[in-house]
């Protein structure tokens, strides 16, 4: 290589260069640095000294052969130092070829140090499946172990008991100790119940001072009656907290499989149903779901229909809440959130019908009118001479659908003013990584439209983030549950740090959901966070109000103040 190339290059990266047999000829300090090696030591040795172990004869086998066949190899390969130490290089190596006889004479390696980026991605993968406080697997982690549970369990016919437990009497120790107390009873209640669980269960908590037992192997009445009594009894006894004794019970609802053969969260939300009926009959006691009520089946099946009545009868609607770039005050656009009023109880919250909505093909017919009133708002926005964005949340079993990409196209046919790069798909990570596939291949058809696609609630899935590179989203939404305690919460503020550092890693677009204060706004900014929505900005509005609040909006004055992005 010419030394002025070679000069560079060395400045830049880990550079090596080896001849046809392997054997090192060449290496940067940098090489020397990381490698912990001399370059005495290095010349003339095969890089197998740096083998770390981690990686399969077949990885190497593949490499060879393609820089044999002139072939240039990337990937990421794990080494090991003189000092035993590991760590992680992004190769490249190229295979020279000698202009006079043809063939190749040499290979050249450029690493770089990505030693840290995977020891993010690893802490990060951790937070995303486990409560800080407690270590327990949390929600997230909870659906993958308990849907592991019961396959296992439909596999080999064996019982399974899915068991809420909440906190009798926790939240007057928050009030009358403080929430460090109230975290210490936590934890201790955590590391409780690990001790007396039994190999192949699982304990997690929810949030706050809920947490969901799957007890395997649960053979009859008897075992079951004994096992929670054993968890009632353990709670049960008195807690010593900073040198204070405090003593609570617990109240437990019950679901189990197969009699209740229903889907991971339906059992949960059976067991959650039972809890409430343990709490209202006293609590310190467990209370078992009954299968046989038809009462809930009705009560679904009427608000599904009711759901259905109201949007054939034009009593759903869309409210819009704004995106802004929180440093310049710029309206980037807007978040579509549907709306039901109702004629005669008014304004319905959408968490009263939407999770019952969502598990029928309902949710299907509203997904599609909300993305043609979508498209419609955008292209009278249009005509009015604004051209901002909308996002559109898809429901997991819309995005499903075999003709997902021809109905959009088609919805985007009939509003053909609009630029389909102003439609923002948003699919939260759960629904993304269960057919990572199909998704994958549905993502690139819709952009090939040229539909934009967000990855929502970034944070609460639990998958490999290696998902991450394979989903084709360019928007990462962090979710609102870290933002809100990023202020007071050092946990919350350090992942909101890394998901900010991971979508620059990807090359991600990232913005802040439930921005709640102007305080939020600032500390997301010094993070390298600038994109933004919340109540602090303003709340979800009619169509109506949409002009006239852009005109009139101007950014907080803390806001205009520079802010250096943290380093």
């Amino acid at each position: 290589m010419d030394d002025i190339y070679r000069a560079a290059v060395d400045a830049a990266a880990i550079f090596s260069e080896t001849d046809l047999r392997g054997r090192i000829t060449y290496v940067n300090e940098q090489f020397c640095s990381i490698s912990g090696y001399s370059r005495e030591e290095l010349l003339g040795a095969n890089h197998r000294i740096l083998n770390s172990g981690l990686h399969e004869p077949e990885f190497f086998l593949e490499m060879w052969r393609a820089l044999v066949a002139g072939r240039v190899w990337k990937g990421e390969i794990c080494n090991r130092a003189k000092d035993g130490s590991l760590y992680w290089v992004d190769s490249t190596m190229v295979p020279l070829i000698d202009p006079q006889s043809g063939k190749v004479h040499k290979y050249v390696s450029i690493r770089f140090d990505v030693t840290e980026k995977r020891q993010l991605l690893h802490t990060l993968q951790w937070r995303v499946g486990h409560d800080v406080l407690t270590g327990l697997p949390n929600r997230a982690y909870l659906s993958d172990l308990l849907n592991q549970a019961l396959a296992f369990s439909r596999r080999e016919e064996i019982p399974l008991a899915v068991c809420m437990l909440d906190l009798d009497g926790f939240k007057a120790v928050n009030d009358g100790y403080g929430h460090a107390a109230g975290d210490l009873l936590l934890m201790e209640v955590a590391q409780r119940l690990q001790g007396i669980l039994r190999a192949g269960d699982s304990v997690a908590r929810l949030s706050g001072d809920e947490f969901v037992l799957i007890l395997r192997h649960i053979d009859g009445s008897a075992p079951l009656h004994a096992a929670l009594q054993r968890i009632l009894h353990t709670l049960a006894a008195p807690y010593l907290i900073r040198e204070r004794s405090l003593s609570l019970s617990a109240s437990i609802g019950v679901t189990l499989f197969p009699q209740d053969d229903e889907d991971a969260d339906t059992l949960v939300r059976h067991a959650d149903q039972a809890m409430y009926v343990a709490k209202q009959r006293g609590r310190n006691r467990y209370h078992l779901f009954d299968v046989s009520q038809e009462q809930e089946q009705k009560a679904t099946h009427q608000t599904v229909a009711r759901v259905r009545q109201a949007l054939h009868q034009g009593e759903l609607c869309l409210h819009y809440q704004p995106k802004v770039n929180m440093r310049t005050g710029q309206v980037l656009g807007f978040e579509a959130l549907l709306r039901w009023m109702h004629p005669a109880k008014g304004p319905v919250p959408p968490g009263a019908f939407l999770p019952l909505v969502e598990q029928t093909d309902l949710i299907v017919e509203i997904g599609e009118w909300v993305i043609d009133q979508a498209l419609a708002q955008l292209q009278g926005w249009q005509r009015q001479g604004h051209r901002w964005s909308v996002s559109v949340n898809i429901a997991a079993r819309h995005l499903q659908r075999s003709d997902f990409v021809q109905r959009l196209q088609d919805a985007l046919s009939r509003h053909a003013e609009v630029d389909p790069k102003q439609l923002d798909l948003e699919i939260v990570e759960s629904v993304a990584i269960e057919n990572i596939h199909h998704v994958s291949r549905c993502l690139e058809a819709c952009q090939a439209l040229g539909v934009r696609f967000s990855l929502d609630d970034f944070g609460t899935g639990y998958s490999s983030l290696n998902y991450l590179k394979r989903l084709p989203t360019q928007t990462i939404k962090i979710d609102k549950s870290f933002v809100r305690d990023i202020l007071h919460d050092h946990d919350d503020l350090a992942l909101t740090g890394a998901v900010i550092g991971l979508a620059r890693a990807f090359d991600r677009e990232v913005i802040a959901e439930g921005v709640e204060s102007v305080e939020h706004g600032r500390l997301l900014m010094e993070l390298g966070c600038e994109l933004a929505q919340g109540y602090c900005i303003a709340r979800p509005m009619p169509a109506g109000e949409v002009v006239g609040w852009v005109a009139g909006y101007l950014q907080p004055a803390q806001w205009l103040t520079p802010v250096a992005p943290c380093s």
